[in-house]
């Protein structure tokens, strides 16, 4: 069998609020909940587990996501409608942009519990010829 990552457990100051903020913004549905996780599945099978923590037991993790077009299309809608805070790069020196890196379109944020998401439409180092 070869190896795939199966789930991780996303901390949140609030797991439902977090997990509605990722579906909602991505199209997505919540796709399970079972003790303290609210689970999201993604296309590829992985499952984003949310899990509420304390504040001060939350470590800022980063999050990218390789979307289609049209579904960066959607969030990136999504982001300009609920006033997101948004940036076109990781060191937040292009805001309110998106990037274009690879040939792709790209963009960075947080969600809720404070957790840096990337939307990317074209893998890091383009798509192999």
């Amino acid at each position: 069998m070869a190896v795939e990552l199966n789930h991780t457990i996303v901390s949140a100051l609030d797991n439902r609020e977090s997990a509605e903020f990722f579906a909602g913004l991505l199209g997505l549905e919540i796709t399970g909940e079972w003790g303290p996780f609210v689970a999201i599945q993604l296309s590829n099978g992985v499952t984003l587990d949310f899990a509420t923590a304390p504040a001060d037991k939350i470590t800022t993790q980063h999050y990218a996501f390789l979307v289609s077009e049209e579904e960066f299309d959607g969030a990136y809608a999504q982001i300009k409608e609920r006033g997101i805070e948004h940036y076109a790069d990781p060191h937040r020196q292009h805001p309110n942009a998106i990037n274009h890196n690879d040939g792709g379109r790209g963009i960075y944020f947080m969600d809720p519990a404070g957790h840096a998401m990337e939307l990317i439409t074209v893998p890091y180092g383009g798509w192999p010829a």
